[in-house]
């Protein structure tokens, strides 16, 4: 009925889509054929991030990219808030999503479109209405986990995730120096599963989940890029493994769509802020295993959120290691493709 009274789409079918961590989701399928994206947008998020959003999408249709566009309701509002949730329609994007990234011309499209996407909002106006300052704030994350350790020694699963979390600290304290470099916009969640493929020829085209658009440093937003394509096992694996070869194509497709627009000065960042959002994210995992206040999980493959937050913080530090492990060769690596 809302579909049917806010948006004037009677008989819309809808289908609940997986299980997202943030934003619940449902396709709508109208008799004429089209089809939308239905979301209930999670209160992390403003209601005015809807004109962020609204704004960016606009600017990206104008730049030749594809993206989710609003759909105005019957009234002319671009989203509308009910009985405490904020709901959201959407036009829909054919493509495909990933959960991992199988080789190195995946890993080229991947890292072409996000330098697109990146072209295509430099220079748009940056007053956003949810700014998402500090996003990557390594040092106040750490802080974050060593409160978690002081102040749940009493937690059931104490025991084994202290020695986890004193590991991921040790590492944070060997992390390489990271020059500073101003901040540009950004999609702010560059995750391999929020992007869109078309099926037919695997070209990249689309970000989607685009409420964290907002203004940070490139190399962080590439280093987080970066940690989620680079490992093929994924997040729900203890066992992380960094891939050079991932590593170079994704680079190698981001270079291709930012030739003279990225700074020497960003591009030498990159690898350092790779190492540091996914020890970063290793501490943030570590920390909600004694929190348990903050990421989703499981609940059917997992006894706990603690539980499922341990393997992902254990699979984070193993990644971490493998970055670490292999830093000169990807450090040869990305020299070459810089020249």
């Amino acid at each position: 009925r809302l579909l049917e009274q806010r948006w004037g789409m009677p008989d819309a079918g809808l289908d609940r889509l997986g299980h997202g961590l943030i934003n619940a989701t449902w396709r709508v399928d109208l008799p004429d054929g089209r089809c939308f994206a239905l979301q209930r947008v999670n209160p992390v998020f403003p209601p005015a991030v809807n004109a962020d959003i609204d704004r960016v999408t606009r600017r990206l249709a104008d730049t030749g990219l594809h993206a989710p566009m609003l759909e105005p309701t019957v009234d002319g509002a671009l989203w509308l808030e009910r009985d405490g949730d904020t709901w959201r329609l959407m036009s829909w994007v054919q493509g495909v999503s990933r959960d991992a990234l199988a080789d190195t011309d995946q890993a080229d499209r991947a890292g072409e479109l996000l330098g697109r996407f990146h072209r295509a909002l430099d220079g748009i106006d940056t007053d956003f209405a949810n700014p998402r300052l500090g996003v990557h704030d390594t040092a106040r994350h750490l802080t974050t986990l060593r409160r978690a350790l002081d102040e749940h020694r009493g937690h059931r699963e104490y025991a084994r995730v202290a020695p986890l979390a004193q590991d991921i600290l040790d590492m944070a304290a060997k992390l390489p120096a990271m020059v500073a470099t101003p901040d540009r916009v950004v999609h702010g969640d560059p995750k391999i599963n929020n992007m869109l493929y078309d099926p037919s020829n695997g070209e990249g085209l689309a970000l989607v989940d685009l409420d964290t658009v907002g203004c940070m440093p490139l190399p962080l937003e590439l280093g987080d890029a970066l940690r989620s394509w680079c490992n093929p096992a994924g997040e729900n694996r203890r066992s992380g493994v960094f891939s050079p070869e991932l590593f170079a194509g994704a680079l190698r497709g981001y270079l291709g769509a930012t030739s003279g627009w990225i700074t020497p000065a960003e591009q030498a960042a990159i690898l350092p802020a790779t190492l540091t959002i996914i020890v970063e994210l290793a501490a943030r995992f570590c920390a909600d295993a004694l929190n348990e206040s903050y990421f989703g999980w499981d609940s059917e493959q997992y006894a706990s959120r603690s539980e499922h937050n341990q393997l992902r913080a254990a699979g984070q530090l193993a990644l971490a290691q493998s970055c670490q492990a292999q830093y000169a060769e990807l450090e040869k690596l990305a020299a070459t493709l810089f020249g």
